[in-house]
């Protein structure tokens, strides 16, 4: 293949995934998207199972990508876990997202936590036409990558907050891209989780929780000299749950969460002669201004900011802290992605680990690039549970 089909080939799996979550029909200009769109991705299975959402659920090892806060109400001192995503599974067999998280419980009121997410765009071959003969040029991995940092802290037995700091790195230059470079930026996340006592629920007992967390606060990303600058996807999570505890032996969650890019909506951009619109993009402003404006800054109004917010609904059945049921439902506007599936998924627990798995069923006309793609995880339980806690 020569190098221009390359450098397209590239080009159109980075941005595939973005354009089947964002979709555009006449009514779709204003879609936002942004930079390293692979930040959006759920990383583990029993969230995926669970309507996409993790950041008000009970506490478990990768707590790290939804709410590092609730690393302190956990019964384990510490846990490794590991995760493994097809992507575009459908149209190429190389491209993934694969994480890594550790945490550890270094006191009764604090915790930390690292993880290493990667995501690999597959193998590209470079290609030369030379004197009618194709000669291969070398072989190129364009990947991405975060490294991060958590620390969370017990206010006091019913709330804590963490924070948490992010490395981003974006390598989608090509050898024969000679303008290009890696993209590096930083990124920050303030979280915070409530758990209550135990309540009379009914007949039963039952445990609420809540919690937040603004993730990826930081600059925009730059890939060249003049070139474009690219929003990270700073986002605000909202959600709350209900634990109810069925007898010893069954429990069941009931969850909800609400999500809002906080980036900029696109504007449109016309042409001086005819005033026509010749595109969207998003304005020439700080990530902080963005994140401010992004309340506010949709032409149509409320309505249209309304129609920005995602929405998940999950719930969980668990039998001996063994086995696991989930199902879930996910929402976006049909203005404004079009993304809408079930999930559903499963868990089972051994002496040492914890095996998650789920599958996805879109309800949508825009196909999504995890449709009927089984996604796996693992936790390996380090260390002695906490006994004296109340399970959750």
């Amino acid at each position: 293949m020569s190098k221009g089909f390359v450098l397209f080939r590239c080009c159109f799996l980075l941005f595939l995934g973005v354009f089947i979550f964002h979709s555009k029909t006449h009514a779709q200009e204003r879609v936002i998207s942004t930079g390293v769109p692979f930040l959006l991705i759920t990383p583990d299975a029993r969230a995926a199972g669970m309507g996409e959402q993790g950041v008000a659920t009970s506490v478990d090892a990768f707590s790290q990508q939804w709410n590092p806060a609730k690393y302190v109400f956990s019964e384990q001192n510490s846990a490794f876990a590991i995760s493994y995503t097809p992507y575009l599974s459908k149209l190429v067999s190389d491209i993934f997202l694969a994480n890594i998280t550790y945490y550890n419980k270094n006191s009764e009121r604090s915790a930390w936590a690292t993880s290493l997410k990667y995501f690999s765009l597959g193998e590209i071959v470079l290609n030369d036409l030379v004197a009618g003969s194709i000669i291969q040029q070398g072989v190129e991995r364009p990947n991405e990558l975060t490294l991060d940092f958590s620390y969370s802290l017990l206010l006091n037995s019913k709330y804590s907050m963490a924070v948490a700091a992010r490395f981003i790195r974006s390598d989608l230059k090509l050898s024969s891209d000679a303008d290009a470079s890696s993209a590096n930026t930083l990124g920050v996340d303030i979280a915070g989780f409530y758990r209550s006592d135990l309540f009379d629920f009914r007949e039963n007992k039952a445990r609420l929780r809540a919690g937040f967390n603004i993730s990826n606060i930081g600059p925009r990303l730059k890939y060249d000299e003049g070139g474009q600058k690219n929003f990270i996807p700073t986002n605000l999570k909202l959600g709350t749950g209900l634990n109810v505890h069925l007898d010893a032996n069954n429990k069941i969650s009931f969850n909800v969460e609400f999500n809002k890019l906080l980036v900029p909506t696109p504007v449109a951009f016309l042409d001086e002669g005819t005033g026509e619109v010749l595109s969207y993009q998003q304005p020439d402003i700080s990530f902080l201004s963005g994140i401010f404006e992004s309340f506010s800054d949709a032409p149509d109004g409320f309505s249209e900011e309304l129609k920005e917010i995602t929405w998940g609904v999950g719930s969980e059945y668990n039998f001996q802290d063994s086995f696991a049921l989930r199902g879930g439902y996910f929402n976006e506007s049909l203005e404004k992605g079009s993304r809408r599936y079930f999930t559903l998924g499963a868990g089972f627990s051994l002496d040492f680990a914890e095996i998650d798995i789920s599958y996805l069923f879109s309800t949508s006309k825009v196909r999504n690039p995890l449709e009927n793609t089984l996604r796996f995880s693992i936790i390996f339980n380090l260390g002695n549970p906490q006994v004296e806690q109340l399970e959750d």
